[in-house]
């Protein structure tokens, strides 16, 4: 008889944690970061100019092949993309199968690069904030290379 209190106890604090996120009052997920107009999407170190940013260039979050959600790069290269953890868990995130894609070509940003082929980063995580009731998770790219087609 214990063992079914128990389980009904387990039950029910699983039950109640998923009412309060699908309430939205518990977490939003960010993913933000800095794309580079570079044969990497990343920063040259000792470049002899600097490496200028990717303006208006698509960035999405896909998990198996399927984007979540995307957003465009501004002036300066940033993006930030919201997400509700009641859509993805933020397991499923930090996954092999889940990355940060810059779907626009790079030659966009300089014909000289290649016309094919997109960047990709894994997902890290980057630190948690708490904005009254709300925790905001943040989520990076880490380091992004070039998958070509």
């Amino acid at each position: 008889m214990g063992f079914l209190k128990c389980v009904a106890l387990l039950v029910m604090i699983a039950s109640t944690s998923q009412l309060a996120q699908a309430q939205g009052l518990q977490s939003l997920i960010s993913v933000s970061g800095l794309v580079s107009c570079s044969p990497t999407g990343n920063i040259v170190a000792n470049a002899p100019t600097p490496t200028p940013p990717f303006p208006n260039a698509l960035v999405d979050v896909s998990c198996g092949g399927n984007v979540i959600s995307s957003a465009l790069t501004n002036g300066s290269g940033r993006f930030n993309i919201i997400l509700n953890p009641v859509q993805i868990l933020l397991n499923n995130l930090l996954s092999p199968d889940c990355n940060v894609r810059v779907v626009t070509p790079l030659s966009n940003c300089d014909p000289t690069l290649p016309t094919t082929g997109f960047l990709q980063a894994p997902l890290q995580l980057v630190g948690t904030v708490t904005r009254g009731i709300i925790n905001v998770l943040n989520l990076a790219p880490s380091t992004f290379q070039l998958i070509e087609m």
